[in-house]
């Protein structure tokens, strides 16, 4: 099949790359690196797919296969390992006044909250804090309004600039919770304020 990449050039056609779907990802792309390669077709790209989960990219990355993209799969994409998310929307506020759930296993925190993330001094992620939005506090809001009655309040943003700020968090997280095979909790704790109000929503409910 090689033998039609020079073919497909000369009728305008590239081939910019050659996808593996299914066997010994790590095995395969070594041949086909060394196929292309031999055939002066070291411009085109190896792309594998079929199942791949974030333990299996971990291992063909620590092997030093020559891929240079990735279809993620099934087993990540959908997480198969636990199918389905419980959870429901739950007003907090209504007409002013605070509300909670108090179902057992099922109870909310009351009022209008806002995230507070602090940091390290190395900038790296060092927990939240669930307050009331009218909350004082020097911690970073994480929460910004994006739609007030029917129009954004957010401008557009590339494509470009998201990738950066994802890359910037990720880069902040603590070592642990970027690691597949660590595991460490990150703190998240519920303001004096929220407690406090969640007692006085529970003072005035029968």
């Amino acid at each position: 099949m090689v033998e039609l990449i020079p073919r497909l050039s000369e009728s305008g056609i590239a081939v910019r790359a050659v996808r593996l779907d299914s066997g010994d990802l790590i095995a395969l792309s070594n041949d086909v690196r060394s196929v292309l390669d031999a055939a002066g077709a070291s411009e085109v790209r190896i792309f594998a797919s079929g199942g791949l989960n974030e333990y299996e990219l971990e291992r063909i990355g620590k092997a030093g296969a020559p891929i240079d993209g990735f279809g993620i799969g099934t087993d990540l994409d959908v997480s198969t390992d636990a199918p389905y998310l419980d959870c429901a929307y739950k007003l907090q506020e209504y007409d002013g006044r605070a509300r909670r759930k108090r179902s057992t296993g099922k109870a909310t925190w009351p009022g209008r909250k806002q995230i507070f993330r602090s940091f390290r001094a190395d900038g790296m992620f060092d927990g939240d804090t669930i307050g009331l939005e009218t909350e004082s506090n020097t911690d970073t809001r994480l929460m910004l309004p994006a739609m007030r009655h029917g129009h954004r309040l957010q401008t557009s943003e590339s494509f470009r600039t998201i990738r950066k700020r994802a890359q910037r968090s990720l880069a902040s997280l603590p070592a642990p919770l970027r690691s597949l095979s660590e595991h460490s909790e990150y703190p998240v704790i519920i303001s004096p304020t929220v407690r406090a109000l969640a007692a006085e929503v529970d003072a005035r409910m029968p």
